[in-house]
């Protein structure tokens, strides 16, 4: 059994539902259900008893102590965080309240609950956390990619409070032995990504015959990981990662934004082509650059594949093509995302089993 916190959201859920098609291993699923946590997504998991879905907060340490100890879970994979940066220029505090004081609730209970555990399971137990390259700060051109050795420099309250989640991991790890693995991964893209990010925005917008709105002159620079990924390089690190140790998961894919939302369109150009025959790059509109946009992030991936033999199985190429396919043959679930359905959906199939653990 593991524990899985925000296995409701984009990669969490990608997560559980890779998790449960490779192994038979029970997860206990804990999502506050915010407005990025969609249960639609997993509705594939709905009946398995080894998928158990308890809404909750991790800063709730009394749920999280009642959780540890009724499941005796042998691992904890941390992805709950409020992830958007746009979200934490506007609105900080719940980026705080959940990243960094979040972050240490959830540690408190997992240290009590791991120093009452038998030797032979103590030393086998791990707390993974997932964590972002945004910590670093930004690149210019020519800088080097991110290596776990680069100093943090976070530019946005989301960055600096998912900083400081990932000091308050290693210092109880230094500090009272938790067995501590953290993962600083670059942006993932890829099925069920919440409609406000990049990629699915651009696809979703386009369709719907909108402009697709690129920041400044669009050539930020991110590496693309596509979140099947980044899942098996999160069970191969909970499987075999040095404990207290720092892993840096990237996609090997520089790219500028504006190429990003040019290789969309001529997917979709493709895939589905507008009825007037036109070019979805014609829908492509500059707006104002945000405040303290980083320039450029990459990241270097050569630690985790040389201690632990992970690379990424797709390349941007082949990534982008599926996540193209996957929305366009995945309607009602955008639909759901945009309308606020989902969250209809999720209260006619659970109702308040969701809030009582029992699903």
């Amino acid at each position: 059994m593991i524990l899985v916190t925000g296995g409701a959201g984009f990669i969490g859920a990608n997560f559980v539902l890779d998790w449960l098609a490779g192994t038979d291993e029970p997860v206990v699923n804990l999502d506050k259900l915010t407005y990025a946590g969609n249960l639609q997504t997993l509705a594939s998991l709905d009946g398995d008893k080894r998928h158990v879905f308890v809404q909750g907060d991790i800063g709730d340490g009394a749920l999280i102590d009642r959780l540890l100890a009724e499941h005796q879970p042998r691992a904890v994979v941390n992805f709950a965080a409020e992830s958007h940066v746009d979200r934490s220029i506007h609105g900080p505090e719940d980026f705080i309240q959940t990243n960094v004081l979040g972050t240490f609730r959830l540690l408190e209970a997992v240290r009590g609950y791991w120093s009452q555990l038998p030797a032979e399971r103590k030393s086998a137990f791990r707390f993974l956390h997932v964590s972002t390259d945004e910590v670093y700060g930004t690149l210019s051109p020519t800088d080097p990619a991110f290596t776990e050795e680069n100093k943090y420099e976070p530019n946005s309250p989301y960055s600096a409070s998912k900083a400081a989640s990932d000091h308050l991991v290693r210092a109880w790890h230094h500090t009272y032995g938790l067995p501590v693995l953290t993962t600083n991964c670059s942006n993932n893209y890829g099925p069920f990504h919440f409609p406000e990010k990049l990629i699915p925005l651009m696809i979703v917008n386009a369709l719907a015959g909108k402009p697709l709105p690129v920041y400044g002159d669009g050539m930020q620079v991110r590496d693309w990981l596509y979140v099947k990924d980044h899942c098996s390089a999160i069970r191969r690190v909970l499987e075999a990662g040095r404990l207290g140790e720092t892993y840096n998961v990237g996609g090997w894919n520089e790219k500028p934004n504006i190429e990003i939302v040019k290789t969309v369109c001529a997917l979709l150009d493709e895939l589905q082509p507008r009825a007037d025959g036109k070019a979805y790059a014609e829908q492509i509109s500059y707006v104002t650059d945000r405040p303290g946009h980083d320039r450029r992030y990459a990241i270097d991936a050569r630690k985790l594949e040389r201690e632990l033999g992970w690379k990424p199985a797709e390349t941007f190429e082949t990534g982008i093509r599926k996540t193209v396919e996957w929305y366009l043959a995945n309607q009602e679930w955008v639909r759901n995302v945009q309308s606020g359905g989902y969250r209809d959906w999720v209260a006619k199939q659970y109702g308040d089993k969701a809030k009582e653990g029992t699903q």
